[in-house]
């Protein structure tokens, strides 16, 4: 996934970053309600977390703007407010999840890729793609009862097909969902990467539209 991290915590936000890279997602991190915006307006995220407390405003009435434009990204709230009263509001004003301060860094990852799942119309974690088990909450391939062994950027990607099944995506959407602002992509990357799949997952994996994109294929 893109996740968009708004945080101004400087020692939690590096913690939360590094962690979602950890786990294959790319992440562009902010630490105010203006360069969220900003960078919504120019990017597609799959997912959005969200610190209530900014030095420019509060995060609440942030998130409620959002779903009033029709905003319909998933949002985590993370925040120290830990109040009954606080996560009634968070959660009524659009907040998918709510997790207060501390946490674990996996519990955190754990929520994350659960509500990405619900967002890609299957909340089961376990999917089958013919001769393929997928497990997306253990991030594990198995072909023909052998396990693959998919990189970490070769798991993103299959990911990314694996959550939008049927869909064409085009190869800038994809460069999107690997890497974050500001990193270079060198233009044949996606492709390469493509390659790598069809070469542990089976020739047919992925089908390539020519001038268009990608879409998720079968494995044999």
């Amino acid at each position: 996934m893109r996740v968009l991290l708004i945080e101004d915590d400087t020692i939690l936000g590096a913690a939360v970053r590094d962690q979602i890279v950890g786990d294959s997602h790319s992440v562009d991190w902010v630490g105010r309600l203006d360069r969220a915006a900003e960078h919504l307006d120019s990017a597609a995220y799959d997912l959005v977390l969200l610190d209530l407390m900014l030095p420019d405003g509060r995060g609440l009435a942030f998130l409620r703007e959002l779903r009033r434009k029709g905003c319909a990204t998933p949002v985590i709230i993370l925040t120290a407010l830990d109040q009954i009263s606080d996560r009634i509001a968070g959660l009524n004003a659009g907040a998918d999840d709510y997790i207060t301060k501390p946490f674990d860094l996996s519990e955190l990852s754990a929520r994350l890729n659960a509500v990405a799942r619900r967002y890609s119309g299957n909340p089961n974690p376990l999917v089958e793609i013919g001769h393929l088990q997928i497990d997306l909450a253990a991030r594990t391939v198995v072909k023909s009862g052998r396990l693959i062994d998919l990189t970490a950027r070769e798991w993103a990607l299959f990911e990314a097909f694996v959550q939008r099944p049927g869909l064409v995506i085009s190869k800038a959407q994809l460069e999107d969902r690997l890497y974050a602002f500001g990193t270079e992509v060198e233009s044949n990357t996606i492709e390469v990467y493509i390659s790598r799949l069809r070469k542990k997952l089976g020739p047919e994996i992925v089908h390539t539209l020519r001038g268009i994109g990608y879409r998720l294929g079968s494995a044999r």
